[in-house]
């Protein structure tokens, strides 16, 4: 604990906002946070409230200094808890276990007890979704290089069931190990498991999964958008984009950056100007030519959409399926057409600790002005 100006001026902005999402009530950060001006902002739903939270707290473990008011222990341990008792997704426990190795906590033994009860029947296994795998592989590496290694002896076996039933020929990665559905991943499925991979390979050693997370990531780094939008929705069999929308702003400063680092480290091609050009959208280089910042309350604008699906998914669902069936590549619309979706979720702040906590060598995104000056146009 001490003086948080230590931090960079974007680690202060993202610790501003999620001072608007705690729930002291609750002990945890909300669920949404809603910025269309209604007087109560906060709307909680305590199964991803709690998840939401301990991404934040994975976030919190890589920052220089936590401001005095917040027990990382303290928060960890009421929200992890309620992990077996909240119907929550089995990503959820993944997250316990990664958080808990970053910030040098127990597991609590009933989650402890749940995890490897899942892990150790392969059989459910085929319920898993890409964040599923993706999370607890990474937690469980986690665990192990964090010298608990009574999780090492689960880490072979997700890695093989990830490549056998997750890795497609496009380099791209399935969101299910079977099923119709598969076919069609999102930036996140593509997210959680390369970092998986890149996790598991320096763990173990593995070349191949090196190399898997690296194909992955230059692949999308071949379909960024032309002014460094992320894309939502994938043919995995193919590498095809299916839609660009929604185009999230955590993916711009968050999740991207968090596997851009590693390919950076493995020396990807083009990683590095594919984040600055990532970010960069969320100053104000995009469709709509606004800022996704909100400097009053530290928080960020959760998104790009179409806006007439502001409420709705079934038209993007057929569309990715036509556009997969004629083999058709999807293309950003007329921005006349594209809407703000006016809320923020605080895992999406915890994802901007992780990714720029540490690093010192892009003061042009850390210490930008913009986080202080910045202006939205709804």
């Amino acid at each position: 604990m001490g003086d948080v100006s230590q931090n960079s001026v974007l680690v202060r902005y993202a610790l501003k906002g999620l001072e608007q999402c705690w729930l002291p009530e609750h002990g945890r950060w909300s669920h949404i946070y809603h910025l269309d001006g209604r007087a109560s902002p906060n709307e909680s739903l305590p199964y991803s409230d709690v998840f939401y939270t301990l991404n934040v707290l994975l976030g919190m473990s890589r920052i220089k200094v936590v401001p005095s008011s917040i027990s990382l222990s303290e928060v960890f341990y009421r929200n992890a808890v309620q992990l077996t008792v909240l119907p929550v997704r089995k990503y959820a426990l993944g997250m316990a276990l990664w958080a808990a190795a970053e910030l040098g906590f127990e597991v609590p033994e009933q989650v402890r007890r749940e995890v490897r009860a899942l892990l150790a029947d392969q059989a459910r296994w085929k319920t898993f979704h890409a964040q599923d795998l993706g999370m607890l592989l990474t937690g469980v590496v986690a665990q192990a290089r964090a010298s608990r290694q009574e999780w090492a002896c689960f880490a072979d076996p997700l890695y093989r069931f990830l490549r056998q039933r997750f890795h497609s020929g496009s380099d791209l990665f399935f969101d299910a190990p079977l099923g119709l559905r598969r076919r069609f991943a999102s930036f996140a499925t593509q997210i959680y498991l390369s970092i998986a991979c890149y996790h598991y390979g320096e763990f173990a050693g593995d070349s191949a999964a090196l190399a898997m997370a690296g194909s992955c990531a230059r692949k999308l780094i071949a379909l960024q958008g032309p002014q460094g939008e992320w894309p939502w929705f994938f043919d995995a069999l193919t590498g095809r984009v299916l839609d660009f929308y929604e185009v999230y702003s955590v993916h711009q400063y968050g999740m991207a950056p968090a596997l851009l680092e590693w390919a950076e480290r493995y020396h990807v091609p083009g990683a590095r100007n594919a984040l600055i050009n990532g970010f960069n959208w969320i100053f104000g280089e995009n469709q709509l030519r606004c800022s996704m910042l909100v400097p009053d309350l530290g928080l960020t604008i959760r998104s790009q959409v179409r806006k007439h699906e502001l409420t709705t998914r079934a038209p993007r669902m057929m569309r990715a399926i036509g556009n997969a069936c004629g083999r058709r590549e999807s293309r950003l619309v007329e921005s006349s057409g594209v809407g703000l979706r006016l809320e923020c979720r605080s895992y999406e702040l915890g994802w901007m600790l992780w990714s720029f906590g540490q690093r010192c060598d892009v003061p042009e995104l850390a210490c930008s002005p913009a986080f202080g000056r910045a202006r939205t146009q709804t």
